[in-house]
């Protein structure tokens, strides 16, 4: 009897990566149709959440739209999206304005497709196969990918954290300087390690904080 092997093939997870483009993108959203060119010039946060009509979401739709003018005062753009078509967008946010009188002043896109999703491996399986994972992509205004994040479908977001990246993105950008962990706007940043022999005996004479040669603080 002829034995059978049967083999399991994965599904390839197209994945962005830091420091390259951002895979371009078309969508209908429920504010009309948005391509990534439009937000050339200035910072994006694209980030999906699984499901509307869904309480964690639904906290964190709350939670965006509550940093909205914070975002907008850093030059940041938001953009949300699920595999939900624009019916249930829209409907999803008129019920949060009526229900948790909270007004939803971004676009969302409906990815039924899962165009969107697959560009940037935001379907991930062992979590869902249908839905989509709590993900944070920040774009520069070259259009480059400089942080993402992943939640699992358990678990909300920080809004707080998400607003702290773009602000140490941007003082890095700013300042060329690095920040530490736990940083916050105001605290002291990091310079970057010297690249010879000779920088490296300078740097401890620049008035800097220095725990040694390669590790030198400063404030802005």
């Amino acid at each position: 009897m002829e034995e059978k092997v049967i083999t399991e093939t994965k599904e390839a997870v197209s994945m962005p990566r830091l420091g390259e483009p951002a895979p371009t993108f078309e969508a209908t959203t429920t504010q009309g149709v948005v391509r990534l060119e439009d937000f050339k010039g200035s910072w994006l946060i694209l980030f999906s959440h699984p499901a509307d009509f869904t309480p964690v979401c639904t906290t964190e739709f709350i939670g965006f739209a509550e940093i909205y003018p914070e975002l907008k005062r850093r030059g940041v753009e938001l953009l949300g999206l699920s595999v939900d078509s624009v019916s249930s967008h829209i409907a999803w946010v008129r019920n949060i304005e009526e229900k948790m009188r909270i007004k939803i002043p971004f676009p969302v896109i409906a990815d039924l497709d899962k165009k969107v999703a697959t560009l940037y491996g935001m379907i991930h399986p062992g979590e869902s196969r249908t839905e989509t994972a709590r993900c944070v992509f920040v774009i520069d205004p070259e259009g480059i990918l400089r942080a993402m994040i992943y939640y699992p479908l358990t678990t909300g977001r920080n809004m707080q954290e998400i607003l702290r990246l773009i602000d140490a993105l941007q003082t890095t950008d700013k300042h060329k300087v690095a920040t530490p962990a736990n940083w916050k706007p105001g605290e002291a940043v990091i310079v970057p390690p010297p690249k010879t022999q000779e920088m490296a005996e300078q740097r401890l004479k620049e008035g800097y904080e220095c725990k040694d040669w390669y590790f030198c603080k400063k404030k802005l």
